[in-house]
């Protein structure tokens, strides 16, 4: 009986895994689907109690132990995360999603680890397979997430490269491969083997992430989060856990193609992304700058939204670090009091991690029918008087369209450039990630506004509060 309870538990945590994961893909119903996902977790961590019935009389004695272990760890694991997860600013999401998605993959290997340890006794050259294979992908998330959380955190800032890296990389893997294989033949090893497997995977994902770019990174984190899926799924195959299966085959199968499109919305491969220098030179290409940069107040930017017919705002990570989405939100309710039809236009690469401008607009309570997608809003550009980009650089760079010699050649962008007046919020006159310079900037249509977003947005809004006094 207890068993058929935990099978039927396990069943139904996974499916409101999937029904979460549905409602996630739409922002209006993102928070249910959140909520329903966290009760299938904690269904799913209820009933793997459950599994307590069927332990041999050889394990009975630790048992107690092991219950006070998992009490432990569930306590100090939701306690930490709870501090966390309440604390952390929208600019250190993508750090947070990171070391989660690092975490997941991290469990998934330790379970592997265990049934490595211990031999594979508990099932064939199958199940022995399917442990190493998630072990393998477990750890390379592992290290590679921790990697990619550095980054995100500023603690590693420049990707590390040397002459000979690929081939040092490809030796580690085919080490970590080759000891697998061994571990699945030859089961009862000294513990060195099932060691070495580990140093050698761990090792990969770290190898893997160094070299790779901050421009990248949302791309990484998002193959990352595939990969813990695909880890846990196999970990849950050889546990013999449904719940476990369908999760971890959701998550990857949701990670994998989100990963594809994004690098798709780059106009680069996967292997691309992962084992080429991008963003390493800082030459524009074939392409002269041709024109000047032309800054303007707040003031003068704001007056013009005021009158326009039509403003189209396009948000990047500049936003975020200014934690300037409050005030933005003021000014767009000031403009639409003033009949201008205002939208935000979010590329999907934007921010450092998917989806990062979209969680930004959502905690300053801007309505989901604001926000438009790249391919459903490019089109308007033209017809748009005002585009105002606070703190986006590559994703808005007509340089993707016209130099060939540029690193983000072919990459589709936002058509900011269209619009009859482009104002871009801007620290500074510094490039962006890929190292190139922005030709938005230089044209007749586009004048910058320079200062930090915060004080930029609340100088914009006091100017129209002063039309309307």
């Amino acid at each position: 009986m207890a068993a058929l309870l935990v099978a039927l538990s396990g069943f139904v945590a996974a499916m409101l895994f999937v029904i979460g994961l549905k409602r996630m893909s739409s922002p209006v119903t993102a928070s249910h689907g959140i909520v329903l996902a966290g009760i299938g977790m904690l269904l799913a961590v209820i009933a793997s109690f459950g599994y307590l019935a069927d332990v041999d009389e050889a394990a009975r004695p630790h048992l107690a132990t092991n219950l006070g272990l998992s009490f432990l760890a569930l306590a100090l694991g939701g306690i930490l995360a709870w501090r966390s997860g309440r604390k952390v600013a929208v600019t250190g999401m993508p750090q947070m999603v990171a070391l989660y998605n690092g975490m997941g993959g991290g469990s998934a290997a330790a379970l592997a680890a265990v049934e490595l340890l211990r031999g594979g006794h508990t099932g064939g050259s199958l199940h022995l397979s399917v442990t190493a294979l998630g072990a393998l992908i477990g750890s390379i998330s592992l290290s590679g997430s921790v990697i990619a959380w550095a980054k995100l955190d500023g603690r590693i800032n420049k990707p590390w490269r040397f002459a000979g890296q690929r081939a040092l990389n490809g030796l580690v893997f085919a080490c970590a491969l080759a000891i697998g294989v061994f571990l699945v033949m030859c089961p009862s090893v000294s513990i060195v083997w099932p060691t070495l497997f580990f140093v050698a995977a761990l090792t990969f994902g770290v190898l893997m992430t160094l070299p790779i770019g901050g421009a990248d990174m949302p791309v990484v984190i998002s193959l990352y989060n595939a990969f813990t899926g695909l880890a846990v799924g196999l970990e849950g195959f050889a546990l013999q856990n449904p719940a476990l299966m369908i999760a971890g085959m959701v998550v990857g199968s949701a990670g994998t193609l989100l990963t594809f499109m994004m690098a798709r919305a780059m106009n680069r491969s996967l292997a691309n992304v992962l084992f080429s220098n991008f963003g390493e030179s800082a030459a524009t290409g074939d392409v002269e700058v041709a024109g000047r940069m032309t800054s303007v107040d707040p003031s003068d930017a704001a007056v013009s939204m005021r009158y326009a017919s039509s403003v189209i705002i396009v948000p990047g990570y500049g936003l975020a670090v200014a934690q300037a989405q409050a005030r933005l939100y003021e000014l767009v309710k000031l403009l639409q009091a003033a009949d201008v039809d205002v939208k935000f236009a979010i590329h999907p690469v934007a921010g450092r991690m998917p989806g990062h401008m979209n969680v930004l607009l959502a905690e300053a309570g801007v309505p989901y029918d604001l926000i438009f997608d790249m391919e459903d809003i490019n089109d308007s550009f033209p017809a748009t008087d005002v585009a105002l980009v606070i703190g986006a650089n590559d994703v808005v760079n007509p340089a993707a369209r016209s130099d060939k010699g540029s690193p983000i050649y072919g990459m589709p962008i936002l058509d900011v450039d269209k619009a009859h007046q482009a104002y871009v919020i801007k620290r500074g006159q510094g490039k962006g990630y890929a190292g190139v310079e922005n030709l938005l900037f230089y044209q007749d249509n586009c004048d910058m506004v320079y200062g930090d977003a915060q004080i930029v947005l609340t100088k914009m809004v006091q100017a129209i509060k002063d039309l309307a006094a």
